[in-house]
């Protein structure tokens, strides 16, 4: 086999059962989708994944485009799995599967009897994944997981926003979009090993622990100092000047993060003598005197646009950006037209749906976008073949 016997991607031939909805489970089993994936959404036939309809912003029919964004690429059924008939079907399922995933809350799928113990019976080669907001095991195991609760938890909060500030939630879902990745990386790990092996085995990922994952400077911080780190703003708390600076008529970014970058911006800002300054000598002590050096510096920023900013640092070396909202980033920015970062399917509801990309870039089995995001049961006419040992959940057997 080569790479070109693979049209869909890498992980053709690859079957995952999707349990889940909302963000994390739904953004990990795109990821999977996007690589090939056959992904069979398996949804309560009462309105479906609650994102359908709950959340985000509806344009043309009833799915939001939140839902659009996260299951592109994925067949929707739909199965009552309280009911025992139903539940045999998804059973039958199971046994054609490699990857089962679910993001109830802890407890849920023993009682509903689709928990990994069960399921691997119908299928000892099975790849069980499961992904809630602090664990199956803990004192937290039980309660409800969101984004904003595990930032809160998990210090994220602690230390976004400004200092001294109100705590501010980071403005993006890190704890749902890092569980949804590490989610992916286990599945694909354990994918490996049972290549190898023949085997499968269970995995279990938390919002709570993939955003503590994240803090990987945080916790050096504090083992080092023995201090909680606070709030910095835009800063580095390994670096400095690492952050945002006010221009003329906006704001950009500088990181001198370097002595031979922090020469170079002392340069290019007139002031020369502060290399020679004791405090800002080294980086440690430039972090230590973070605030002196930041109020030395934010009146010369302010003399220039960004713009002309951002060429001069450019020119000596110095990394530099502007700071852009979305509406430029999605709809002006040249190098994400350039790379492609945007693109978009067509849906049978809503025509033309623009969605972000997949970052990951394959040479011989790049990610695609094959299939748009599923109506409700839109392909409910796989049960009928569930479990007919005809390969019936392979993605040639019935296409949307």
């Amino acid at each position: 086999m080569t790479l070109s016997d693979l049209p869909d991607g890498a992980l053709s031939g690859m079957r995952v059962l999707d349990l889940t909805q909302v963000m994390s489970g739904p953004y990990c089993t795109m990821m999977l989708a996007d690589m090939g994936a056959d992904v069979v959404k398996i949804e309560n036939p009462d309105g479906g994944d609650q994102t359908r309809t709950s959340w985000g912003y509806a344009v043309r029919g009833e799915d939001s485009r939140a839902f659009l964004a996260l299951n592109r690429n994925k067949r929707s059924v739909r199965l009552d799995l309280k009911d025992e008939a139903q539940r045999e079907r998804f059973y039958a399922m199971v046994g054609e599967a490699d990857v089962v995933v679910e993001n109830f809350r802890p407890g849920v799928t023993t009682r509903l009897g689709i928990d990994y113990e069960t399921l691997k019976q119908h299928n000892p080669a099975l790849i069980y994944a499961s992904i809630s907001g602090f664990g199956q095991t803990g004192p937290y195991a039980r309660r409800p997981g969101y984004d904003l609760i595990a930032q809160g938890m998990s210090g994220v909060m602690s230390i976004t926003g400004e200092p001294g500030g109100d705590p501010v939630k980071c403005g993006l879902p890190v704890a749902d979009l890092g569980a949804g990745m590490f989610t992916a990386f286990g599945i694909l790990t354990a994918y490996v090993a049972r290549l190898a092996t023949g085997e499968g085995q269970y995995l279990e990922v938390s919002l709570f622990e993939s955003a503590l994952a994240l803090s990987v400077w945080e916790s050096t911080e504090y083992w080092a100092t023995g201090e909680a780190p606070a709030a910095l703003g835009s800063a580095n708390r390994m670096s400095a000047p690492y952050q945002a600076f006010r221009a003329s008529d906006g704001y950009l970014t500088v990181g001198a993060n370097n002595e031979r970058l922090w020469s170079r911006l002392c340069e290019v800002l007139g002031v020369p003598e502060l290399v020679q300054d004791a405090r800002y000598s080294t980086n440690t002590l430039r972090m230590r005197h973070r605030d002196e050096l930041v109020a030395e510096l934010t009146p010369l920023f302010s003399s220039r646009t960004v713009d002309e900013w951002v060429e001069a640092l450019l020119e000596i070396g110095v990394p530099a950006g502007p700071i852009r909202d979305y509406s430029y980033v999605l709809d002006s920015d040249p190098h994400v037209a350039e790379r492609g970062a945007v693109t978009s399917y067509e849906h049978p509801v809503e025509g033309t749906v623009k969605v972000l990309a997949s970052p990951v870039r394959l040479s011989g089995t790049p990610a695609t976008v094959r299939r748009p995001a599923p109506l409700l049961g839109e392909h409910d006419d796989l049960l009928a073949a569930a479990g007919a040992g005809t390969g019936s959940l392979a993605e040639g057997a019935v296409r949307g």
